[in-house]
């Protein structure tokens, strides 16, 4: 039986993946510092360490205690508008502690790594959708923190050995049973549409209604927790044959903001309030990814690609929190 080394593992797409895991027998161990990660979200049957991946000691512990096959590091910091504010911290944590990580890896001879990186790597695409040979031009600090990263892993493998799968997400939405997305600061869509269909914020905003879409509002591409975790674990397997892998992750059809909103309201059968904003800094119009790659060569097929399916299993998980269960 391989043990994995979860990191981020009490969050959100990584508390998925720990629960898909252990469901299928793997043992796992889960490292998070739980400062945008949640105790209640860390898995009964997981070892559990509470910590930075940065911290050297505590990863020469981890490995010396677990014999680790892969790293999933799926901790980092997200948030692109405090990103362009305090790209320190953005740069020290996403850039910086993942070095720290790699660098723990290699000392302890662990040599596969799979990576949660972003659409943002791609700044404003030229074409749509996007596939991986797409021209990297991050527009902001987070997806540069996260586009350095990548750099830094294929040199790892180049030097060291390290063999690696790249993920790059698009707006990773949904929730499963024992699941749901939650944020200290919730800066996603769908969870911010959710609490003002609920009265708990007074509306939401659309960042800039002159977009060039049909509808004017920005563009995306929601992708459900489940099938993104999907695709990691098909990637462990692949790692097995190809030591060199990068996929978008995506549904590869997009979704404007006006389209979302819509959804809730039929799904919730609530009305949500909304008004008019300028436009953020570093947002692009359109964000769709092509996912032929990851389908092609990992047999990866999205099982839920209807916004209305992803909508429908987050707004039951609001109802009725898995935590509440």
């Amino acid at each position: 039986m391989n043990k994995y080394l979860v990191v981020g593992g009490a969050g959100y797409i990584g508390g998925v993946c720990v629960e898909k895991m252990i469901d299928q027998g793997d043992d796992v161990v889960i490292l998070d510092n739980l400062k945008t990660g949640h105790k209640e979200n860390v898995h009964p049957k997981a070892a559990f360490y509470q910590g930075d991946k940065g911290d050297a000691a505590l990863l020469d512990k981890i490995f010396s205690e677990h014999k680790i096959d892969t790293v999933l590091d799926f901790a980092g910091l997200i948030q692109v508008g405090e990103s362009v504010k305090e790209p320190s911290k953005y740069f020290q944590n996403n850039l910086g502690q993942g070095l720290d990580l790699l660098d723990g890896m290699m000392k302890n001879n662990v040599k596969k790594i799979i990576f949660s990186s972003t659409a943002a790597v791609f700044g404003n695409p030229k074409v749509a959708p996007i596939n991986e040979e797409a021209k990297k031009d991050p527009i902001n600090p987070y997806g540069e923190s996260k586009y350095f990263f990548e750099r830094v892993i294929k040199r790892y493998s180049e030097a060291y050995g390290l063999k690696y799968t790249v993920f790059r997400y698009f707006n990773a939405c949904g929730a499963t049973e024992q699941s749901r997305e939650q944020h200290a600061q919730e800066s996603h869509l769908i969870p911010l549409i959710f609490q003002a269909a609920k009265g708990e914020r007074p509306n939401i905003a659309l960042f800039g209604t002159d977009y060039d879409t049909p509808d004017g509002t920005c563009i995306r591409d929601y992708v459900h927790v489940s099938d993104l975790v999907d695709a990691h674990l098909l990637a462990i397997k692949k790692m097995e044959s190809s030591p060199a892998n990068e996929y978008n992750l995506g549904n590869g059809s997009g979704y404007s903001v006006k389209e979302v909103i819509s959804a809730v309201e039929k799904i919730s059968g609530k009305t949500v309030p909304v008004v008019m904003a300028e436009r953020r800094a570093g947002d692009p119009a359109r964000l769709i990814a092509s996912s032929e790659k990851a389908k092609t060569e990992l047999g990866w097929e999205p099982k839920y690609p209807e916004i209305e399916q992803i909508i429908e299993s987050a707004w039951n998980a609001e109802l009725n929190p898995p935590s509440e269960k």
